[in-house]
């Protein structure tokens, strides 16, 4: 939001001053910037916690992220509509999260880290994720 306003104030000045074509570069510049560093890019986040209760119920994988984080976003935007179908923790917003990541990395905050059945992946590749909701006992297909 704060991307979005303070580009906003940035269009109006230069509108004002100059030609309105690079206010309104500028005006898209920072939309883009507020849509790679939003955490709406990514489907509701949960603590860490729950996130565990709920992966040993379905089996499915957690994903362990932040935002600003381009290997987080670059998952997320690879998965597509199957991103919804794990649970997303935020460890920013989640000590617990955050330990849990430093636990699985031995002491870094690395992400994104998915796990699945218990094991880590650090910043595995989007497609072995993808692949991964397939398998399994059926919950995830």
């Amino acid at each position: 939001m704060v991307l979005v306003l303070g580009g906003s104030v940035v269009a109006i000045g230069q509108i004002a001053a100059g030609p309105p074509g690079v206010a309104a570069v500028l005006l898209v510049v920072f939309l883009l910037l507020a849509v790679r560093y939003s955490p709406l890019a990514f489907p509701r986040s949960i603590g860490a916690v729950e996130a565990q209760r709920r992966s040993a119920e379905d089996g499915r994988p957690i994903v362990y992220w932040r935002a600003g984080c381009k290997y987080c976003l670059r998952l997320r935007t690879r998965l597509g509509r199957d991103a919804r179908r794990l649970h997303w923790v935020d460890i920013w917003r989640d000590p617990a999260g955050a330990a849990a990541v430093r636990a699985a990395t031995g002491g870094d905050e690395t992400v994104p880290t998915v796990v699945l059945a218990g094991r880590p992946y650090v910043n595995p590749d989007p497609a072995w994720v993808r692949g991964q909701l397939g398998q399994g006992d059926g919950t995830m297909s």
